[in-house]
Order: C-alpha cells, then sequence, then structure tokens
C-alpha cells in the first residue's frame, strides 16, 4: 500500500475547499473580484491546485451555481419524503421550502441583485443558459412525483412538472410575495388540473 506523504492533496477536498473559497469571496466582494491566485490563497491550495481541481474560470463558475443547486435539490428530495402519502402537501413543501432556502442564500442574492456591479457573467447560469439546473430538478421532481398515483398521461404529469419547476424558479429569481403565498398558488394551480381543489385546507385553500 502506498504510503500517503505530508503533502498529498486530496482532489476532491481541494475541490470541496476551492469552491467554498470562490463562493465566499463572490458574496464578499463580487465574483470580478475572484481571481484564481486569490482565490488559491483563500482556499490555501497553490495555483496549479485550483487549475488542477476546477479548470477555467468559467468551468469554476458553473461548478459554484451546480453545487449551491444541490442544495435546493436536497430541499426538494426532503419536501416529498416528509409527505409521501399526499401529493399535493409535498409539492407545497417542497416548493416552500426551496424558496425560503432561496431568500437565504448569499451566492444566490449577490448574483440576482447583482450588487458589485460586475456579476452578470454569473445571471446566465440561473436564467438563459440554466439548461443544466433545469434539467436536474425535472429529473429529481419527476422521480419523486412517479411514485403518487395520477390518473393522467405521463406526456401531460410531465407536462404539469415542468410547469412547477420552471414557475418556482422564476419565483427564486424574482420573488413577488412570501414563499408561502407563492407556494400556495403554485399548489392551487396543480389541485385544480387534478381536480382536487376541495382538498386544500388552510394556508394552502
Amino acid at each position: 500500500m502506498a504510503e500517503v506523504t505530508a503533502d498529498f492533496e486530496d482532489p476532491i477536498s481541494s475541490r470541496s475547499r476551492i469552491i467554498a473559497a470562490a463562493v465566499r469571496l463572490t458574496c464578499a466582494d463580487g465574483w470580478s473580484k475572484v481571481t484564481m491566485g486569490r482565490l488559491a490563497g483563500e482556499a490555501g491550495v497553490s495555483r496549479q491546485t485550483v487549475y488542477n481541481a476546477v479548470g477555467s474560470r468559467e468551468n469554476l463558475a458553473e461548478a459554484m451555481v451546480l453545487t449551491e443547486s444541490a442544495k435546493f435539490v436536497f430541499t426538494i428530495v426532503e419536501g416529498f419524503e416528509n409527505h409521501p402519502d399526499d401529493l399535493l402537501s409535498a409539492i407545497h413543501a417542497a416548493v416552500e421550502n426551496t424558496l425560503v432556502l432561496a431568500e437565504g442564500n448569499a451566492l444566490l442574492r449577490a448574483v440576482v441583485s447583482a450588487t458589485h456591479g460586475a456579476d452578470t457573467e454569473l445571471l446566465p447560469l440561473l436564467t438563459t443558459h440554466s439548461e443544466p439546473l433545469l434539467g436536474t430538478l425535472m429529473v429529481v421532481v419527476q422521480d419523486r412525483v412517479d411514485r403518487y398515483e395520477i390518473d393522467l398521461e405521463p406526456e401531460q404529469i410531465t407536462a404539469i412538472i415542468d410547469m412547477v419547476v420552471r414557475s418556482a424558479l422564476s419565483h427564486v429569481m424574482q420573488p413577488t410575495a412570501t414563499p408561502r403565498k407563492t407556494a400556495d398558488s403554485i399548489t392551487w394551480f396543480v389541485a385544480r388540473i387534478l381536480g382536487r381543489a376541495g382538498e386544500l385546507t388552510g394556508s394552502r385553500a
């Protein structure tokens, strides 16, 4: 078995530290101020390690967004797992919890508001070039929804999921109401389509 030397750098650990450092720097000073040299210092690694771990600056931007997106995926999954027998409650929980998480996500708020004036380079990764993110969310939600009995054709269910995911993402980017109110509205719309509006109670009615 090969001996691990003191200067060995675990590539997975290094990549995680580098991405976390990039998020901190972006939130503090803006994406335009994130250089590979400064990032290396913040993460406590060499510049070569930064390039080896994340590649180009564009690759780093994508890695940051996808890493933050994973938090939203876990939140969505949790919403469905907490309501395995009630699709409407699952959708409501997934949407509301996602929007609450978005409110407190420093990187997302920094990108959307462009508080440092030059962060628009990251914005397309969440909007016009968001296909990887959208595709991931669609797969996750489809997998969960398939566990419920729904009296619709598969393509109709997919269309509803697409509407829910896109609507939730638009509110992540530009909120127009509280997370609870938005979740109420989206859940009501799904309930109407499924002919189950009568099942809504309390804040979901």
